[in-house]
């Protein structure tokens, strides 16, 4: 892992594989707000996705900026965000036992909240904005079938009640045994499961149409302009230089919404901030599944790994349409080469295989025979980004004074960007510091010391049996 963390990630491939949520592209996904380049602006953003188009959109309507520029290096929301699997879910329960351990109780309960609420801020603010992205809102399952991980979510739902009180919303949770997990959820050979709140969006759909307002509010968005190097302009000055191949731009802030990227224009973040490709397939169900389709989102864990999975709502395209990602442990060992990697162009081909055939392995006898047409409407490959402690990286660049960062939301970047660049954009504009400590986690906050930790690969996934004694530790 030492040797595929210290890799210094490539810029976004072009040609990368088409994800299920940008066929078609949106209206917007080559729009240049102007021919030409500006030279001086006061805030450059770089990367369109989630994370970057809510901080265009609080720089643009909160503060009433308009001198804010955003450039992405291919289409619009072309990276992680419009390649993910939809999921609108936090799982704070599995992270929980540890964020104790190492933050203190205060400071789980805060990151368990902050999940949970952005969930709930992001499905808001589509209905606010009567977005078009197929929101949905429900429950979600996991059903585990490895022993340490059983004990592990029950211990863990234990502590998030008593910690966050049971009446809670972040804390409310509910367990199947084995026999009501298959009669409940349909799938057979599980120890039991756990269901809490959760729900599905495009975001894709969700971000471009963000994008919109942003631009309806003097956002300057240039598509197919890749960020080549950023620098300080010089000795005397406090603005910053951006580079790219059709021109340069001075800026007196910059911001890197750049997720898994981001140590390709950001050495010191090299080996901190690592990149991870995800495969994920969007699958027509079997003969035998629910006629009216599913009525929850699913993960599926095991010992090493896990998949997750929606269902696509009623009245979106292609309703009752699985869409399943994850099985990064399945190819050989373990993964550990897909960390490291920004080629989402391709994908590993015993992952690509496994995302085929799990969706259909763990209904067993409940999928039936496959559709008419085939299993497999699209399968595609993104790239997210993964902090060595497992926690977004946001704030001010230490001893860089103008560069900003939002990035490494660890494959839950619709359960944390949409808030996070509320916090950010606070941080900027030298806000409420005590209000913000209220809600945003201290563990988010960039640092000097964040800098110095060892990665040490996506964390809160193993669930060995031997968790009691870990737990101790």
């Amino acid at each position: 892992m030492d040797e595929r963390a210290a890799i210094t990630p490539a810029p976004p491939c072009l040609s990368p594989t088409v994800s299920y949520w940008q066929d078609p592209p949106h209206p917007l996904a080559n729009h240049r707000t102007t021919t030409e380049l500006p030279e001086l602006v006061s805030t450059v953003i770089v990367g369109s996705g989630i994370t970057g188009a809510s901080i265009a959109y609080n720089l643009v309507a909160r503060y009433d900026q308009s001198s804010v520029l955003m450039l992405e290096a291919r289409t619009a929301c072309s990276g992680a965000t419009g390649r993910n699997g939809g999921h609108t879910k936090a799982a704070s329960y599995r992270a929980f036992l540890d964020n104790v351990k190492d933050q203190g109780e205060e400071e789980a309960a805060k990151i368990a909240r902050f999940e949970y609420n952005c969930i709930k801020a992001v499905h808001a603010f589509a209905r606010e904005h009567d977005i078009r992205c197929d929101s949905w809102e429900g429950k979600t399952v996991d059903i585990i079938y490895d022993k340490g991980h059983w004990i592990q979510a029950q211990k863990a739902v234990s502590e998030i009640r008593r910690v966050l009180g049971d009446d809670d919303p972040a804390a409310q949770y509910q367990f199947y045994d084995a026999l009501e997990t298959k009669e409940k959820f349909l799938v057979d050979g599980a120890l039991g499961s756990v269901s809490y709140d959760a729900g599905s969006i495009s975001a894709y759909s969700f971000v471009m149409e963000m994008l919109d307002l942003a631009l309806k509010k003097g956002l300057n968005l240039q598509t197919e302009t890749l960020v080549t190097a950023i620098h300080p302009s010089d000795a005397t000055s406090k603005d910053w230089i951006v580079e790219t191949p059709r021109g340069t731009i001075r800026a007196g802030k910059v911001i890197l919404a750049t997720n898994g990227y981001t140590a390709y224009l950001c050495p010191p973040v090299r080996g901190i901030i690592v990149p991870l490709r995800g495969t994920v397939a969007a699958q027509r169900p079997g003969s035998a599944m629910p006629k009216g389709g599913l009525k929850t989102t699913y993960s599926f864990i095991y010992g090493n790994g896990y998949e997750y999975m929606i269902f696509r709502p009623a009245d979106s395209r292609f309703a009752g349409d699985l869409v399943i990602g994850g099985c990064s442990t399945k190819a050989s060992d373990e993964g550990l080469y897909e960390w490291g990697t920004t080629n989402d162009t391709t994908m590993d081909p015993q992952i690509g295989q496994y995302v085929r055939d799990s969706a259909a392995q763990y209904f067993g006898t409940q999928w039936g025979e496959d559709h008419p047409d085939g299993r497999i409407r699209k399968q595609w490959t993104g790239i997210m980004g993964y902090s060595s402690q497992g926690f977004p990286l946001v704030g001010p660049m230490p001893h860089k004074e103008g560069l900003w960062i939002a990035a490494s939301f660890q494959g839950s970047g619709m359960v944390l960007c949409f808030d996070t660049a509320k916090a950010l954009t606070t941080m900027m504009d030298g806000g409420d510091e005590e209000e913000l400590n209220r809600w945003f986690p201290r563990a988010f906050r960039m640092s000097e010391e964040r800098l110095k930790h060892e990665f040490r690969g996506r964390l809160h996934e193993k669930g060995a049996l031997d968790f009691e004694v870990h737990s101790q530790l």
